[in-house]
């Protein structure tokens, strides 16, 4: 369960509320000279980096998605998984356009343990919404939301929807009151509104600005301590 958008206004503003099962993902933040992001740790017993942010811009978030068969995973040249794809996003491996053309030549698939979309973005405000088994849309518009259901095909997953659970109604609500000085404070606001507590609590929320090159963060919901991190020149 994980809520994310994107923000164009004088600033371009990232927000994440990275939503986990701890009894499941061990995580941790990582904090590198051209990344920040939340470290996953995976069976090959590395933290890696299927959410965050390069310091070129590029930011990336995978978010959990009941599959759908045309995006299983498959082996082959032919395809690219989606946690793969994201991952050398972040690591900065990838472009934000080599990415778009990733998309038009090949398919995208789901990792072979798990079921996810992808919400990747530049310091441009372009944002790139990719579901594998559905497509894609590239847009870049003045807000860009997602949760753990399809943009892009929203009856595909809505028989799925948690009771309850209308995340991206209320953070879309907000989204689109603000005005072209938006900022981290009111983005904090909009992910505190929609953390989740419980067994999915929220247990990293970030922001990333890209005109100040710093990403605001806090831990398990507590958002009287704030910590940053600054990419520097």
């Amino acid at each position: 369960m994980c809520t994310r958008f994107v923000y164009n206004g004088k600033d371009t503003i990232t927000g994440f509320n990275f939503d986990i099962d701890l009894s499941v993902w061990d995580h941790k933040i990582i904090k590198e000279k051209d990344r920040f992001y939340i470290g996953i740790k995976m069976p090959d017993n590395r933290y890696h980096s299927f959410h965050g942010v390069h310091r070129n811009g590029n930011t990336g978030t995978l978010l959990y998605v009941h599959g759908n068969p045309r995006g299983r995973y498959v082996e082959g040249n032919s395809s690219y998984t989606i946690a793969d794809l994201t991952e050398n996003y972040i690591r900065g491996i990838l472009s934000f356009d080599e990415v778009l053309h990733i998309l038009q030549e090949q398919k995208i698939v789901y990792s072979p343990d798990t079921t996810m979309q992808a919400m990747l973005s530049d310091r441009y405000g372009r944002v790139l919404l990719i579901e594998p088994g559905i497509g894609y849309r590239l847009e870049q518009k003045q807000y860009s939301l997602m949760t753990n259901y399809s943009v892009l095909k929203p009856e595909s997953t809505r028989p799925y929807i948690v009771p309850g659970d209308d995340r991206y109604e209320r953070a879309q609500a907000q989204l689109e009151k603000q005005k072209e000085t938006f900022s981290v404070s009111d983005a904090f606001h909009i992910l505190k509104s929609v953390r989740q507590e419980g067994l999915w609590a929220t247990r990293v929320t970030f922001v990333y600005s890209v005109m100040e090159k710093k990403i605001y963060y806090v831990l398990n919901n507590d958002f009287e301590e704030m910590s940053e991190y600054f990419f520097d020149t």
